[in-house]
C-alpha cells in the first residue's frame, strides 16, 4: 500500500492512520505535563526500547520488577498513539515516564509552559535507515520499504513516517531551555553503558551507587533485553508487527550500515548529510 493509504500527514510529517488518528492527536495536543515527567524523544530505531529499560530501572533506583512486570508501551508509553488516551496518566504517581517520536515543534502547547525533563537520544543516520529498512517490512501499518536506493532517497527526503532524520535532530538540538534537555547517542551507550546510565541518573537528580549501576547495565545488556518479554515485543498485539520478518529488538548494534549501502550508496548519503548537517555545530560523536 502507499502513502496516501497508509498515512495521513499531521505538522508536516508522515504519520500511520492506523496508529495516530486525529482522536489520538487530539488527546496529545491537549495533555498537561508535569514539571518533573520525563520523556524519552528519539527518531524512530535510534534507542527508544533501550532507554525504556534504563529510565525505569533509574528512577526505581535499580528494582528489577520495575521493567519485569510491565510491558514497554505501558510502562513509559508513546504519549501520541492511539491506546495511550486509556491509560489514565494523569493518575499516574510522579515522576511519570513517558516516549515521543515527535519534532521539537510537534509538542504541545504544556510542553512548552511546564518544561519536563527531556533525554534525547540521537543515532548515526546511516544505521537509523538501515534499521529503518528492515524494521519498516515487520509493521503491518507502514509502507513497505521497497527496493533499497528507492528507501534509501526516501529517507533521505524525509518521505517516511516520522519526517526528516536531519530536521528532527536539528530540531532538538535549537530547543530552547537546554538546561532540562539531556543530550546523548546511541554510540555513547555502546561504548560506555555505565558511564552513560551515570550521566543519566545524575540528570534525573536520582545519583546512584556503582553497585546499583553495575546491576542496571547488566539489566540493560542487549542480550538481557531480547530474554525479557516485557521488552522484546514478543507479547505485541500480532495486528502491529510481524517479529517473523524482522524482530524488533534486532541487533543493537554500531556500524550495520556497512553491510547494507554499497560504497556508491554510502558516498551518496554522506553527501547529503555534509549539505544539511553543515550549520549544526553539535560534536557528533559518529563524525
Amino acid at each position: 500500500m502507499t502513502e496516501a493509504e497508509l498515512y495521513s500527514v499531521y505538522k508536516g510529517v508522515y504519520l500511520s492512520k492506523a496508529i495516530y488518528p486525529p482522536e489520538a492527536l487530539k488527546y496529545y495536543e491537549e495533555f498537561s505535563f508535569r514539571k518533573d515527567d520525563v520523556i524519552i524523544v528519539t527518531y524512530p530505531r535510534s534507542g527508544t526500547i533501550w532507554a525504556k529499560e534504563i529510565v525505569p530501572l533509574i528512577l526505581s533506583g535499580g528494582d528489577p520488577a520495575s521493567v519485569g512486570t510491565v510491558p514497554s508501551w505501558h510502562r513509559v508509553p508513546w504519549l501520541e498513539v492511539w491506546t495511550t488516551r486509556k491509560l489514565k496518566l494523569e493518575q499516574r504517581p510522579s515522576p511519570r515516564m513517558f516516549a515521543s517520536h515527535f519534532h521539537y515543534n510537534m509538542m504541545p502547547p504544556s510542553f512548552f509552559k511546564t518544561k519536563p525533563k527531556v533525554i534525547y537520544i540521537m543515532r548515526n543516520p546511516k544505521d537509523v535507515f538501515t534499521s529503518s529498512y528492515y524494521f519498516f517490512g515487520s509493521l503491518l501499518h507502514l509502507v513497505k520499504p521497497g527496493p533499497l536506493n528507492e528507501f534509501l532517497h526516501k529517507f533521505l527526503d524525509g518521505k517516511v513516517m516520522f519526517g526528516s532524520w536531519f530536521d528532527h535532530v536539528k530540531g532538538w538540538l535549537s530547543a530552547e531551555d537546554k538546561d532540562r534537555i539531556l543530550y546523548i547517542s546511541y554510540e555513547e551507550m555502546i561504548a560506555d553503558l555505565k558511564n552513560s546510565l551515570s550521566r543519566i541518573a545524575q540528570f534525573l537528580e536520582k545519583p546512584l551507587e556503582a553497585d546499583v549501576l553495575k546491576k542496571i547495565a547488566e539489566q540493560c545488556l542487549f542480550s538481557s533485553m531480547k530474554k525479557n518479554k516485557m521488552s522484546n515485543y514478543s507479547e505485541a498485539p500480532r495486528e502491529f508487527v510481524d517479529q517473523s520478518k524482522s524482530e524488533f529488538l534486532r541487533k543493537g548494534i554500531a556500524g550495520d550500515w556497512k553491510k547494507l549501502l554499497t560504497e556508491e550508496e554510502a558516498e551518496h548519503f554522506d553527501a547529503v548529510y555534509k549539505e544539511k548537517m553543515k550549520d549544526v555545530k553539535y560534536k557528533f560523536v559518529w563524525d
